[in-house]
C-alpha cells in the first residue's frame, strides 16, 4: 500500500486549536466577531477534510511526521479510509452545530459566547487529533484535551449541570487513568508508542502478562469514555443538563470517536485474532452491548423529559456500534462503523430539535408537546425523520446499518444478537413513537385555543426558530435519508477498504 506525505492532517487539527486561543482576545474588543471567526475556522477544517478525502480515495493513506522526526522516535499522524471518514463526519457535524449555536447559546448560557466557542474549538481539535494520530501517548493527550473541554462545556448549563459535569470529571478521569496505565504497560515491553511499530512488535508478546493487563486496561478506559453499559453513569446527566448545542455536540461526536479508538486499537494495533481468541474480549463486549441495547431502550421508554429520553437512547445506540465491533467479522464491522456515522447524524439532529423546542416554547416534558407540529412543522418533521432512522425504517441510514449488523450476527452464528437487535428496534418504537404521537396529536378546539399563540390575523404562529437553528436541523435530517440512499457509496469507498486484515468477510 502506497503511503503519501502531507501536512493536511495536522492542519485540520491546528486551525481550530490556534483559533481557540485567539477568540478570548478577539472577544475582549470585538465580541460580535467571535461567532463568524469560529465558523470560519470550522469551515476551513471541513474544507481541508474534503481535500484530504479526495487524496486518500485517489492515491491511498496519508501520513505526517511532526517536526520531520520519523517514528518510532517522532509523533506521526496517519489517515486512511476509515480515519478520513471520521474526519469528514466530525468536521461536518461540528460545523453545523456551531452554526446552530449562534442563537441557542445566547438563550441557554447568556454572556458565555466567548468561553463557549473557545472550548468548542479546543474540543474539535482534540477530536480530530484522536482520529488522525498514530501514537498511543499522543492519543492520550488528545483524549484529555477532548475530555477537559467537554467537562467545561457541560458545566456552562449551570445549576445541576455543574453536578453532572463533576460526575463526568470523576468517571472520565478514571477512564483516562486506565488508558494511561495501558500505554505504560505496552511501552514497558515494546519500547515503542507508535501504532505501526506496536503492530509489528506485539504479535510475539501476546502471552506476556503486561500486554494482557495493558489491553484489559485499555478496553476498560475507552469503555468508560464511550459510556458503554454498565460504565455509563456520567452520560444521562451530562446530556440532559448541558446546553442543547453542547448536548448535540457531545452526543454526536465524543462517544463515536471513543468507539473508533476502540476499533482502531483492537483490530489495527493488535491483530483481530488476539481479541477473538487469545484474550476473547470481543465476546464480553458483545454481551455488554446487547444488555445496553435492551436496558438503554427500556430506560428511555420511562422518561418524560425529552433530552433525558434521548440520553438513555444513546446508551442503547452505543450498544449497536459496540456489537458490530464485538462480532469481529466483516459484516459486523461494516454495520458498526456505518451505524456510528448514522447515529452521529440522527442523535445530533434530535438534540438540536430538543433545543429548538426549548428555544420556542420553553418545554421539555414530552406530554406538553401536544399539537407541536402546528407551531413547528419543519422541526417536528426533522424529528420524525430521525426517529424513523433510529427505529431502522427504510430508506433511512439506520435501516441499512441494522441490516449489516443482523447479517454480521448471522455470519457469526450469534442468533441471540439477531433477536436483541430486533427487540431493541421494537423498543425504540415505544419511546420515539410516543413523542411523535404527542407532536402530531390533534386536540379539541378549546385546547388548541389555549395552547397555541394566535397572531393578530387569527393564524397560529409558526416556526419562530431562527434560520441559523432550523437549517442545520434540516440538513442533518436530510443527511439521515441520504446516508440510506447512498449507503453503498459509504461502504464501498470508506469502510470496505478499511476492514482489518484477519476479520472474516
Amino acid at each position: 500500500m502506497n503511503i503519501h506525505q502531507s501536512a493536511t492532517p495536522i492542519l485540520i487539527v491546528i486551525v481550530p486549536l490556534i483559533t481557540s486561543f485567539i477568540l478570548p482576545l478577539l472577544g475582549w474588543r470585538h465580541r460580535r466577531l467571535v461567532f463568524p471567526v469560529s465558523v470560519l475556522a470550522l469551515l476551513c477544517s471541513f474544507g481541508l477534510s474534503l481535500v484530504l478525502a479526495g487524496r486518500v480515495l485517489n492515491v491511498g493513506p496519508v501520513e505526517y511526521f511532526m517536526g520531520g522526526w520519523e517514528p518510532p522516535w517522532g509523533i506521526a499522524f496517519y489517515v486512511d479510509h476509515l480515519a478520513v471518514l471520521m474526519l469528514l463526519l466530525l468536521t461536518f457535524v461540528t460545523l453545523l452545530v456551531a452554526i446552530y449555536s449562534k442563537k441557542s447559546i445566547l438563550k441557554e448560557a447568556p454572556d458565555q459566547e466567548v468561553p463557549f466557542y473557545s472550548l468548542y474549538l479546543i474540543l474539535v481539535s482534540g477530536l480530530t487529533g484522536l482520529v488522525s494520530t498514530a501514537d498511543m501517548f499522543n492519543l492520550y493527550v488528545f483524549l484529555e484535551i477532548t475530555s477537559i473541554s467537554c467537562y467545561a462545556l457541560v458545566s456552562l448549563g449551570r445549576g445541576v449541570a455543574v453536578v453532572s459535569a463533576f460526575r463526568y470529571v470523576i468517571l472520565g478521569t478514571v477512564g483516562a487513568a486506565f488508558y494511561l496505565l495501558s500505554v505504560g504497560y505496552l511501552y514497558s515491553v515494546t519500547g515503542s508508542l507508535n501504532m505501526t511499530d506496536l503492530a509489528r512488535i506485539l504479535p510475539g508478546l501476546y502471552e506476556s502478562n503486561a500486554v494482557l493487563v495493558g489491553f484489559a486496561f485499555f478496553v476498560i478506559g475507552i469503555s468508560l469514555k464511550m459510556a458503554l453499559f454498565p460504565m455509563h453513569a456520567w452520560l444521562p446527566g451530562a446530556y440532559t443538563n448541558a446546553p442543547s448545542a453542547v448536548s448535540a455536540l457531545v452526543a454526536g461526536t465524543t462517544t463515536k470517536v471513543a468507539a473508533y479508538v476502540l476499533a482502531r486499537v483492537m483490530f489495527f494495533v493488535f491483530e483481530p485474532s488476539f481479541s477473538v481468541e487469545t484474550f476473547p474480549v470481543t465476546t464480553v463486549l458483545s454481551w455488554m452491548a446487547a444488555v445496553a441495547m435492551i436496558l438503554g431502550s427500556v430506560m428511555a421508554i420511562v422518561q418524560s423529559d425529552l433530552k433525558r429520553m434521548l440520553a438513555y437512547s444513546s446508551i442503547a445506540q452505543i450498544g449497536y456500534i459496540v456489537l458490530g465491533i464485538g462480532l469481529a467479522n466483516g459484516m459486523g464491522f461494516t454495520g458498526g462503523i456505518l451505524h456510528l456515522v448514522n447515529h452521529a447524524f440522527m442523535k445530533c439532529c434530535l438534540f438540536l430539535v430538543a433545543g429548538a423546542i426549548v428555544y420556542q416554547t420553553g418545554r421539555r416534558e414530552i406530554h406538553t408537546f401536544r399539537n407541536l407540529s402546528r407551531k413547528m412543522p419543519l422541526t417536528t418533521a426533522a424529528f420524525t425523520i430521525c426517529a424513523f432512522g433510529m427505529i431502522g425504517l427504510p430508506p433511512t441510514g439506520g435501516f441499512f446499518s441494522k441490516v449489516y449488523l443482523i447479517l454480521g450476527a448471522i455470519d457469526g452464528e450469534q442468533w441471540v444478537f439477531v433477536g436483541v437487535i430486533l427487540v431493541s428496534s421494537v423498543l425504540a418504537i415505544g419511546y420515539l413513537a410516543n413523542v411523535v404521537r404527542y407532536m402530531y396529536l390533534t386536540a379539541d378546539e378549546d385546547e388548541i385555543a389555549t395552547e397555541m399563540t394566535v397572531s393578530s390575523h387569527g393564524e397560529p404562529d409558526r416556526e419562530k426558530v431562527p434560520l441559523t437553528m432550523l437549517v442545520p436541523m434540516l440538513i442533518l435530517a436530510a443527511g439521515v435519508i441520504l446516508l440510506g440512499l447512498f449507503n453503498g457509496v459509504v461502504v464501498s469507498q470508506f469502510i470496505d477498504p478499511a476492514i482489518p486484515i484477519g476479520l472474516p468477510r
